[in-house]
């Protein structure tokens, strides 16, 4: 979410600006050298295990990792008759993966032949994230998507007062959020449970997935025009790198009337605006 998509310096909607003028194509490959050790797991086999994977940042994608084919369990590999036509890298192949009596049909991909212009991406292979069962950078588990090493997360204490409201009405207000920035997201303001309303918090069964956060719980919220699904989110043990957050409860700045200091803040455009 940083290099090559949303607000990032190569995204269709960069937030910044250049002392120069962009030459080039508007589609954008960039291929790097990751130094973590990055492990596949499917039905408790390590389908693939390097520690010289490469990432490769495209405009428009999430980053992907692709591992050397000498470090992909090729026993488990069983070729398709599946194959796509990418008019940035070229014609993909695919491969399913079978361990036992389980198999993820088409999870694993190369560009045998790739065009001109396109990085050296032959000789490499890349798996669908969610076809697998884990992946772990080193020894600690990753959700989502691999994590982009142009992505920061920073957590820090604020006395700015909050205020945040719906259909009109106060739901919280508090003079301690913890502020999280996030590359590519506007500021978020987690808020002590004490600071938001009781009796307007609805729990939620739903749950999402961050691979720099960890895995969200929800709340819905009540007005009385009416119950609003999943309008904030908490983290109940977050990764030790946002660990300030737990517990702490933050609403949808898209979704929801926020004033800060005073000022009445615009509700932000972002991925999350379509919900």
């Amino acid at each position: 979410m940083t290099l090559t998509i949303g607000t990032g310096p190569f995204g269709p909607r960069s937030a910044g600006t250049f002392n120069f003028t962009r030459e080039g194509p508007r589609h954008a490959l960039y291929w790097e050298p990751s130094d973590r050790r990055v492990r596949v797991v499917f039905k408790g086999e390590s389908i693939a295990d390097s520690r010289s994977v490469m990432l490769l940042h495209e405009t428009g994608h999430l980053p992907v990792y692709y591992f050397p084919l000498a470090d992909v369990r090729s026993d488990l590999l069983e070729p398709t008759d599946h194959s796509t036509h990418c008019p940035f890298k070229g014609d993909a192949r695919y491969w399913s993966v079978r361990v036992g009596d389980r198999v993820a049909p088409d999870a694993v991909w190369n560009y045998e032949e790739p065009i001109d212009g396109c990085p050296p991406i032959a000789g490499h292979v890349a798996f669908y994230w969610n076809r697998m069962d884990q992946w772990y950078e080193e020894d600690e588990e990753v959700f989502v998507h691999p994590r982009d090493p142009y992505h920061r997360l920073d957590v820090v204490p604020s006395s700015r007062h909050v205020r945040i409201c719906v259909d009109g009405e106060l739901i919280a207000e508090s003079d301690r959020p913890m502020m999280l920035f996030e590359t590519g997201l506007p500021p978020r303001y987690y808020l002590p449970l004490d600071d938001v309303r009781d009796e307007v918090l609805v729990p939620s069964s739903s749950h999402t997935r961050c691979p720099y956060k960890g895995i969200a719980s929800y709340w819905s919220v009540k007005t009385s025009e009416g119950v609003h699904d999943d309008l904030g989110w908490y983290y109940p043990e977050p990764i030790e790198e946002a660990g300030r957050i737990r517990g702490l409860v933050a609403f949808y700045n898209e979704h929801v009337d926020i004033t800060c200091d005073g000022e009445e803040l615009e509700r932000p455009v972002t991925r999350f605006s379509k919900r």
